[in-house]
C-alpha cells in the first residue's frame, strides 16, 4: 500500500542534485541503450510550458544511460520539434490529427527506430487528466504523421509524441514532445479522484503496491486478479505484459513505463514489477494497460508521490 504523506515526510529528504539527476528512469522501456541526449525530467519546466517554447534552457547531462526523454512539456527539444497546423479541434466526434517531427536541420524526419513494436507512440490527455488515449499513428513518405483521435470532450488537451530518431545528431535518443490544443465547447473539469491502491476494470482487480518518493528509485508492483483468483494469462502488449502511463496533476508531465517481467508467451501475471523514479511530488493519474484473450484493458487510479 502507499505510505501516508505523514510517514513519508519523516524520511530523509532527497538532495536537489539527486532529484534532478535521477528524475524519471524508464528502465523497463529499454531506454538504457539510448545515448543519453534526452531531456532531464523532474526539472522545473514552468518557463517552457508553452507548446512552442524551445528547451534550450534545460540542463543536459550527456552520457547518463537510462534517462528519460523529458516530461513532454515542450514542443521542441535539442532541435527536434513537434509541428502541427491544428490548434483547435471539434468536440464530440472522431477526428484526424496531422503532425510532423522535424530534426535539427528543420526537415521532417522519416527514419525512426522501432520502440515497443512501434516507431511512434502518441498520447492524449485533457487538463483534468481525463480522456486518456494511447495511439499509434501512421506516417506518409514525406514524414507527415496522422493519428485518429476518438471523440474529445471540450477543454484544453495536451497531445504527446514519443519517438527515437534513427538518424541525425541524436540518433538513438528517446524524445517526448507535446503540443496543446483547445477542443471546442463548454468545458466542465472533473475533480481528480483520491489516491488509491486498487481499482477494477472489465471484471479485473488491479492492486498497486509501493511507496514512491520524488527523485528516488523505487519498486512499484501491480497485481492483477479476477473473481478473487490470480490472473496468469496476460498476453504481450507492445513487447511487454503491460504499459503504464502516468500524468502529473497540474502540469501534465508524462511518464511511461513497462514492467521488468520477462515475456514468456501468454503467461504473464499475476504480479508486474516496475522500477521507476518520478521526479515530482504530488498526485499522478496512472493508466495501466494490459491484454487478455486479445482484448486490451485500461485500469486507472491516482498515485501519490511524496
Amino acid at each position: 500500500m502507499f505510505a501516508s504523506p505523514r510517514s513519508l515526510s519523516r524520511r530523509r529528504p532527497v538532495a536537489a542534485g539527486a532529484t534532478a539527476l535521477l528524475a524519471l528512469v524508464l528502465t523497463a522501456c529499454g531506454s538504457s541503450s539510448h545515448s543519453g541526449h534526452a531531456g532531464m525530467p523532474g526539472m522545473d519546466h514552468a518557463a517552457m510550458a508553452s507548446p512552442g517554447a524551445a528547451s534550450s534552457a534545460m540542463p543536459r547531462m550527456p552520457g547518463m544511460p537510462g534517462m528519460a526523454a523529458g516530461e513532454g512539456l515542450a514542443a521542441e527539444l535539442d532541435g527536434y520539434r513537434l509541428d502541427s497546423p491544428v490548434v483547435g479541434l471539434p468536440s464530440g466526434q472522431a477526428v484526424s490529427y496531422p503532425f510532423t517531427i522535424t530534426g535539427p536541420d528543420g526537415q521532417p524526419i522519416t527514419d525512426f527506430a522501432v520502440a515497443q513494436t512501434k516507431k511512434l507512440h502518441f498520447y492524449a490527455i485533457r487538463s483534468d487528466l481525463t480522456g486518456y488515449q494511447h495511439l499509434h499513428p501512421t506516417m506518409a513518405d514525406d514524414g507527415t504523421w496522422t493519428t485518429d483521435l476518438a471523440a474529445l470532450d471540450p477543454g484544453n488537451w495536451r497531445l504527446y509524441a514519443a519517438f527515437t530518431p534513427n538518424t541525425g545528431p541524436h540518433k538513438g535518443g528517446e524524445f517526448v514532445l507535446s503540443r496543446s490544443v483547445t477542443v471546442s465547447g463548454e468545458a466542465a473539469a472533473a475533480p481528480l479522484p483520491a489516491a488509491a491502491d486498487s481499482t477494477t476494470v472489465d471484471g479485473y482487480t488491479v492492486a498497486v503496491h509501493g511507496e514512491p518518493m520524488a527523485g528516488m528509485a523505487h519498486k512499484v508492483t501491480a497485481t492483477i486478479s479476477k473473481d478473487g483468483r490470480p490472473v496468469t494469462d496476460l498476453q504481450p502488449y507492445l513487447d511487454s505484459y503491460a504499459h503504464l502511463s502516468a500524468f502529473h496533476e497540474g502540469d501534465q508531465a508524462l511518464a511511461h513505463l513497462h514492467p521488468l517481467n520477462v515475456v514468456d508467451g501468454d503467461h504473464g501475471g499475476p504480479t508486474l514489477t516496475f522500477h521507476a523514479v518520478l521526479g515530482k511530488s504530488g498526485n499522478w493519474r496512472v493508466f495501466l494497460q494490459f491484454q487478455t484473450a486479445g482484448k486490451l484493458h485500461t485500469a486507472v487510479l491516482t498515485m501519490h508521490v511524496a
